[in-house]
């Protein structure tokens, strides 16, 4: 039997109301006892004397998702947490916006750190997503991850 994988892909930036109504969710799971958050923002670097005004976020979505999906497996069976979620955007994100979301939940809060630090360290270095930095005079570079 195949696992469906989840599209974790959102268009433009993940929005403050969006998080606030994911945490929300969870309040009639009672066997939670921490949360624990990361929330990826598009900084307004300044590059060889040119102002990052954006990202324009792309990926081969199947490919991605896949990943996304074996980093999830991989997380539940290292650490004892209860759900995960992870929300990545796609398309153009300004300056001061969320690009990417995760949200960790477990019974105690060690593991929930743990495993929050473990996801968002695995996106880093392997998820296929791209970002195209877009500068204010409109040229742009690809952006290395680091």
């Amino acid at each position: 039997m195949e696992t469906k994988v989840k599209n974790v892909f959102r268009d433009g930036a993940i929005s403050p109301e969006f998080i606030a109504q994911s945490i929300a969710k969870h309040q009639s799971k009672t066997q939670i006892g921490a949360h624990d958050i990361f929330l990826g923002q598009v900084r307004a670097d300044e590059i060889d004397g040119k102002t990052v005004s954006a990202i324009d976020y792309s990926a081969y979505e199947g490919m991605a998702n896949q990943k996304f999906h074996e980093i999830r497996e991989s997380t539940f069976s290292k650490f004892e947490i209860t759900c995960m979620h992870i929300y990545h955007s796609k398309g153009k994100v300004n300056a001061g916006e969320i690009c990417l979301f995760v949200f960790v939940s477990s019974p105690h809060r060690r593991v929930a750190f743990e495993a929050l630090e473990y996801v968002v360290e695995e996106i880093k270095a392997h998820v296929p997503v791209f970002g195209k930095e877009l500068f204010e005079d409109d040229s742009y570079q690809w952006k290395v991850n680091t």
